[in-house]
């Protein structure tokens, strides 16, 4: 299960979000968010907590600060102290609002940070929820690299000196862009994957290793036009050596195989690799494919059809010229 600490968050989005500490600054890193939805307590605050989601965050905003002042102290009291009572990762104010006292003493006794923003509840919301699932989206490392092809995600795996970093370098000087090389992070939204570099420095990013050659910066010699952050993985390349394919690889391509990644199904082409095959060109002529499947066009099931349609028939074109008429 992921997870970030309220520490993570606070430092991650303090700028954008005008985040700032009220109490339990020691404890943020102690406290863990497991899951991207928001807690509203207006229903706990009314009495009712049979259904208190204590793993979420607590928002407070006008409204229950509004509902708050209409109860007498000793109300306000009680409705405070039981839903600090069962936990929270944090708790957030928004629009700047003051809180009750009795918040900042609970929060203290029960160790939970309170954090304040003077962005409206909605907003801040919608922005801390975006964060927050994608922090906490699954995640999985793939050993490959990943290349964007006339806008289609490709991702080249396959054993260690099947060539993947070189063919990524054939296409980047072809004009196609590296995403990432060797170790690549992929995180699930929805039902797709997107790749990333995995490397937390920004100054990692975008080199390749070239056996015999060492580390090339992709970015310093091909220029900006030749790297992107992150990309949708749409189709996945295997690089296998001839004489371990033992024929395990599609020759019609009528019907493509895919590949689950995070639980994503995503098409699997395998490629033997010979001498002077161009698996440049190849990877090339398969994303071009892709984006004509995109459209509804199959050229393989095309072919198949006019074929199955010939035989049917028992029309086998038979065409005999005399002499050369082009």
């Amino acid at each position: 299960m992921s997870a970030i600490t309220v520490d993570t968050l606070y430092h991650d989005m303090k700028k954008e979000l005008k985040l700032e500490i009220l109490v339990g600054n020691e404890y943020m890193k102690k406290r863990q968010i497991t899951t991207y939805d928001i807690f509203r307590p207006g229903l706990a605050l009314a009495g009712y907590t049979g259904y208190f989601l204590s793993e979420r965050i607590m928002i407070i905003g006008r409204t229950e600060i509004s509902y708050l002042r209409t109860l007498t102290d000793k109300q306000r009291d009680k409705r405070i102290t039981a839903i600090m009572k069962l936990g929270t990762p944090c708790l957030i104010v928004t629009k700047g609002l003051d809180i009750d006292e009795k918040f900042i003493s609970e929060a203290k006794l029960r160790k939970i940070p309170i954090l304040k923003t003077p962005i409206s509840t909605t907003p801040f919301i919608h922005s801390l929820t975006a964060y927050l699932d994608y922090k906490l989206a699954p995640t999985e490392y793939i050993q490959g690299t990943l290349v964007d092809i006339y806008g289609v995600g490709v991702l080249f795996i396959g054993k260690p000196g099947t060539g993947k970093s070189e063919c990524a370098l054939d296409l980047i000087e072809r004009g196609h862009r590296l995403v990432a090389d060797d170790l690549v992070k992929i995180i699930q939204r929805g039902n797709i994957v997107i790749g990333t570099g995995a490397e937390k420095s920004e100054k990692l990013r975008h080199h390749i290793e070239i056996r015999g050659v060492g580390i090339v910066d992709i970015f310093r010699i091909f220029g900006v036009k030749s790297v992107r952050l992150r990309k949708r993985i749409e189709v996945i390349i295997e690089l296998i050596f001839w004489q371990h394919a033992d024929g395990n690889y599609d020759r019609i391509g009528l019907e493509r195989s895919q590949k689950k990644i995070l639980g994503v199904k995503v098409p699997h082409i395998k490629i033997p690799l010979t001498p002077g095959k161009n698996i440049s060109v190849i990877a090339e002529v398969i994303a071009m494919n892709y984006l004509l499947n995109l459209r509804g066009i199959h050229p393989a099931k095309e072919y198949d059809r006019e074929l199955k349609r010939i035989l049917a028939k028992q029309q086998i074109p038979s065409v005999h010229f005399n002499e050369d008429i082009e």
